[in-house]
């Protein structure tokens, strides 16, 4: 009798892991960079609305759209999300006219708009945070070089993928596809959230308005500076959490740039109500 009742313990266990599994919501976290941003006049190769920069967005349009999301959020906060609605609708009626939109370029639009339509989705959800601040405040302290020598060696692999962006070596579908990769990804964490904690006994150099300084301890610097990303990050996994919750969607892609990629990974395969995709399940491994 008692193996008889283990062994039903057991299969009621399973059955129970199982429709777990069944019921989560499938999510991947998709790199961007800015794409307005990273935009050079006199670098053609950096301008997505050229036929080819078009061609680069409707090529990873295509890899993103085998994930066949039900649901796409972007780093755009809650409070525009009714003008996302509108422009989105217009989007929909071949009505929005990306070139001369404030903003045209932006992955929202290109990506983000273009992978909904396609789908055939109503809406894209807005999820970004406010806060964050500039990585270059942490500037003083003990250990503080080893902090700078991780920061430049991480300049080094983006002036790498920029380089090759601006000088046509690579394309924008190519340059997109490298920023998911876990090489770079993980590194970009290993300097925002692991290496600051080891730089102590500092003070913040011009902090921006986003930093509360009444609360900073000058002790744990390092720590204080990881702390500010983090809550950003655990904001916007709020926003996918909520959302999520209140929509029951199958399968999220959220599309937000590379530095945030790490951490919300982080979180996420922590959260039984999701299963974390890695985006190179759908654009492909890739090295530079």
């Amino acid at each position: 009798m008692r193996l008889k009742t283990v062994l039903s313990l057991l299969a009621f266990g399973f059955t129970l892991h199982t429709f777990a599994q069944a019921g989560k919501t499938k999510i991947t976290v998709m790199a961007s960079d800015h794409l307005a941003q990273i935009y050079r006049k006199d670098k053609p190769t950096t301008d997505v609305l050229t036929p080819q920069g078009q061609k680069a967005m409707q090529d990873l349009t295509n890899l993103a759209a085998k994930f066949a999301p039900d649901m796409i959020l972007v780093e755009v906060l809650p409070e525009r999300q009714r003008e996302i609605d509108s422009l989105y609708a217009l989007y929909l009626q071949d009505q929005l006219n990306l070139e001369t939109l404030e903003n045209g370029r932006s992955e929202v639009y290109q990506l983000a708009f273009r992978l909904g339509k396609q789908l055939k989705l109503k809406r894209i959800v807005c999820a970004n945070a406010p806060g964050g601040t500039s990585q270059g405040i942490l500037a003083n302290g003990d250990n503080i070089d080893l902090y700078t020598q991780e920061i430049a060696g991480l300049r080094k692999e983006v002036s790498k993928l920029s380089t090759g962006l601006q000088n046509g070596t690579l394309s924008l579908k190519d340059y997109t596809v490298l920023l998911n990769q876990p090489e770079l990804y993980n590194l970009v964490y290993r300097v925002r959230y692991i290496v600051p904690a080891r730089v102590v006994n500092g003070k913040f150099k011009n902090p921006d308005a986003m930093v509360d300084t009444a609360f900073v301890n000058p002790q744990y610097i390092g720590a204080e500076l990881t702390s500010i990303f983090k809550n950003r990050d655990y904001k916007i996994y709020s926003n996918l959490a909520t959302a999520q919750l209140k929509e029951k969607p199958k399968r999220m892609l959220l599309l937000i740039g590379a530095a945030h990629i790490g951490s919300l990974h982080s979180i996420l395969q922590d959260d039984t109500a999701f299963e974390l995709v890695p985006a190179t399940t759908f654009l492909g491994k890739k090295k530079q």
